[in-house]
């Protein structure tokens, strides 16, 4: 039962980071576009490139993150749930 519940919770990790992999990007471009501008308007950029680049990839590291765990959580709850519907056949 132990065996099976990790697996479950390292697949589920596996499974969030990648699912947060393709989830973040769009959700942080979406975030930090400039609204309320005509179509064509052009917005002088003056940033700097390394604050940028940081910021973007610690998002992202933080999403896989979150996606993990929440990944993690529920492949807990179905071994959990598999192990405990198991264990009442048996008796």
């Amino acid at each position: 039962m132990v065996k099976t519940t990790v697996i479950l919770m390292l697949v589920g990790a596996i499974v969030g980071a990648a699912i947060a992999s393709y989830v973040v990007p769009p959700a942080l471009a979406w975030y930090t576009s400039p609204g309320g501008l005509p179509a064509g308007a052009q917005i002088p950029a003056v940033v700097q490139i390394p604050e940028v680049i940081r910021y973007a990839t610690g998002r992202l590291i933080r999403g896989q993150l979150v996606g993990a765990v929440i990944g993690a959580a529920v492949g807990l709850v179905l071994g959990i749930a598999m192990g405990t519907r198991g264990r009442s056949k048996k008796a």
